[in-house]
């Protein structure tokens, strides 16, 4: 009996043994223990951030990292580099773990789907994400949704499209990352957003972690599908590399901020606009001309709206004209009413981002400033036209002389220990006082003095 129950185990056990490793044998999986690559981005997805992922994304795939890890707090950024991101970490060879942190950091917008597109995606507590609404203007229903006073607004069929071919692609990449769809849908059409709480109760993200040393505890030993693999991380007790932007690249980051964007160019057109009133001055000039040289670099990673670029040159161009044509300050106030309105939409592209400047804590104080430089350049240059002129030969005007010779009517006059020729409307005998009228030239227009 006992000899009949042993085979019947032995038995069982090779059949067992048979199923495990065949089950092994059907599953491709990989341990990594590699170091651990950690980038930190605080500000808005643009084409210099958007580098600094991606090449770090290339540096883990070469080095073998056991992951990236993403530290990220954004409001949001600029689409076409969001797609670039999120491609590149679909393809990626390396797991891409997106945390967002610190405490009450958000991942908006673009950071939005940037996190639900990674291999893991954890969030610090108090944190929020979502939002990614695009950002409509010119009507406030781009559906042609009624009013409540029943009449319809035109369909924006423009928004529409951004609308719609957004959500569809953040849906896809929540459905390739086994993630909530229907929730990164509706953060797009209805601009939902959650809680670091909410959004683990709602599968958008995987994890809540206190700090980085809790997420790499959490991480260790986490499956997840890479290139249709199935990685074990390995993150416990591994190097943590922390890699830093690249000073171009960080420069570049900075003064693609829309503030930053803004005071060059508003700082470059006043330098350009100095040197061209007190030619020969090269400071003002020069400085102007390298803020305006970094604007249109800084240009090129934000999109902007060229309606918004016109009106702000109308409005710098109306400040410049009062300085030649004084009309009271009404041409200051004009173009400083360009400048707030131009602002305001010189980054309202939401078919391509949601960045923007907040009107009033960052562009009415702005604008402000310069509108006050402005008046005062204009009373300081309207109060040096009223001066008489000290140097030239335009300083003889008003001057008096005596004449040399008779005027009929040209002649010669003493005038400032100097001889000169001089002309007069009438005759004016030799010996006469005059007075210079106007210069023509090296001749004076004179006329008698009445004693």
């Amino acid at each position: 009996m006992s000899r009949r129950l042993a085979a019947v185990l032995g038995f069982v056990w090779i059949l067992l043994a048979g199923a495990v490793q065949a089950e092994g044998e059907g599953t491709d999986v990989e341990e990594r223990s590699g170091a651990i690559l950690v980038i930190e981005l605080d500000g808005a997805i643009n084409a210099a951030s958007a580098d600094y992922i991606t090449g770090t994304i290339d540096r883990g795939e070469e080095s073998g990292a056991a992951a990236v890890i993403l530290e990220m707090d954004t409001p949001g950024g600029v689409l076409p580099d969001t797609k670039n991101i999120i491609q590149r970490m679909l393809s990626a060879e390396v797991p891409v773990v997106v945390f967002i942190r610190p405490r009450g950091a958000w991942a908006g917008s673009a950071g939005a789907m940037i996190t639900i597109a990674g291999h893991v995606a954890a969030m610090s507590p108090r944190a929020t994400i979502g939002a990614a609404h695009p950002v409509f203007s010119g009507t406030e229903n781009p559906k042609g949704e009624k009013n409540e006073d029943g009449t319809t607004e035109p369909t924006d069929y423009l928004m529409e499209k951004v609308e719609n071919i957004t959500a569809a692609y953040m849906a896809a990449v929540a459905e390739e990352r086994g993630r909530n769809a229907e929730w990164a849908e509706s953060a797009v059409r209805e601009s939902v957003a959650a809680s670091a709480e909410e959004a683990l109760e709602l599968n958008v993200i995987d994890l809540i972690a206190e700090d980085r040393a809790d997420l790499i505890a959490q991480l260790d030993g986490r499956e997840v599908s890479l290139q249709g693999r199935v990685v074990i991380l390995r993150t416990a007790g591994m190097p943590v590399e922390e890699i830093a932007m690249d000073p171009l690249v960080r420069f570049f980051f900075t003064i693609s901020s829309p503030e930053i964007l803004s005071i060059l160019m508003l700082i470059g057109m006043a330098g350009l606009y100095f040197e061209y009133n007190n030619p020969g001055g090269i400071i003002p000039g020069a400085i102007g001309l390298v803020c305006i040289t970094l604007g249109l670099i800084a240009g090129q990673t934000i999109p902007l709206s060229a309606a918004g670029l016109v009106l702000v040159a109308v409005g710098i161009g109306l400040m410049a004209v009062e300085a030649f044509f004084p009309a009271y300050g009404v041409l200051v106030l004009l173009g400083a009413a360009m400048l707030l309105v131009g602002g305001s939409m010189v980054f309202d592209r939401p078919d391509v981002s949601n960045l923007n400047i907040n009107f009033w804590s960052f562009l009415v104080p702005l604008v402000g400033t310069f509108t006050a430089c402005m008046f005062a350049i204009v009373v300081a240059m309207g109060r040096t036209r009223s001066i008489r002129q000290v140097a030239g030969v335009h300083e003889l005007v008003g001057l008096r002389g005596v004449t040399k010779s008779a005027l009929s009517p040209e002649g010669t006059v003493f005038l400032r220990g100097e001889h000169w020729k001089a002309i007069a409307n009438e005759s004016v005998p030799e010996g006469t006082r005059v007075e210079a009228v106007a210069v023509d030239g090296l001749r004076l227009e004179v006329k008698r003095v009445q004693d």
